[in-house]
């Protein structure tokens, strides 16, 4: 358990945005990036962090850019990615859609008309 701005690890800088692509897991990204991590934090919300620092990416210019500058951009996404779920929960942060559709403090939508099992199946039974 460590906080991951100020306990980083120097990196390979070369072709890290290809490299990224290449990773499976969160702690291939950690390690990858030297950052490390609290393992309680990322069992939680591995994948929350991961796609919110894809969204972060997203936001990102790499056109180029040195290696060196790209990998200190890339890194800094994951320890904001990382920073956002370290007090907040997967549910609050709401990063996948199914979580933002579903807010606890909304009225759910009313959708279409509501037909009871038994009215459907009154039909079956006249017959």
């Amino acid at each position: 358990m460590s906080d991951c701005s100020s306990n980083s690890r120097p990196i390979d800088v070369d072709n890290i945005l290809e490299r990224l692509r290449g990773l499976s897991s969160a702690e291939d990204f950690f390690h990858t990036l030297g950052i490390l991590y609290d393992g309680r934090v990322l069992n939680v919300a591995r994948l929350h962090i991961l796609k919110r620092m894809g969204q972060y990416l997203a936001e990102e210019d790499f056109e180029g850019l040195p290696d060196r500058v790209i990998a200190a951009r890339a890194r800094s996404t994951l320890e904001r990615a990382y920073s956002d779920f370290e007090s907040a929960s997967p549910l609050s942060q709401r990063v996948f859609k199914v979580l933002k559709e579903h807010d606890p403090e909304k009225p759910a939508e009313k959708r279409g008309a509501f037909v009871s099992f038994e009215a459907a199946l009154k039909p079956f039974a006249e017959q």
